[in-house]
């Protein structure tokens, strides 16, 4: 498990500015996990994130694509959901509520037949 800085670590003065930052993207994302079988979190002009989604759709999965700006935009925001779910690069992609990683770790779970997914196109 990757190390965190515990929140009791955190001087009192700040806790709510790092527990808050922008809590509202990742609050978003949370639902669309919540509420989806298969989400991917992406950014535009991005290829990662454009093959994941060709992936997805060339195995019939349907997906949902949640976009967080580009690499000219949302940098903040985007930092956000690096720090909660500790991945530093997009797309982020999500199965059945689990993070299964990135573009070339949904690739390598496709070819080998390992993508579990409990309710593919429900």
């Amino acid at each position: 498990m990757r190390k965190m800085l515990s929140s009791t670590a955190l001087h009192g003065s700040i806790k709510d500015q790092v527990e808050g930052y922008h809590i509202d993207i990742v609050d978003e994302v949370k639902a669309a996990v919540s509420a989806n079988s298969v989400v991917v979190v992406g950014m535009r002009y991005n290829n990662a994130v454009y093959g994941a989604c060709k992936a997805l759709k060339k195995a019939g999965i349907e997906f949902t694509y949640f976009e967080c700006g580009g690499y000219a935009s949302q940098w903040r925001r985007r930092l956000a959901l690096k720090m909660w779910t500790g991945w530093p690069t997009f797309p982020m992609i999500f199965v059945d509520q689990t993070r299964v990683g990135g573009s070339k770790d949904l690739q390598r779970l496709l070819n080998d037949g390992k993508l579990a997914v409990d309710k593919v196109n429900a």
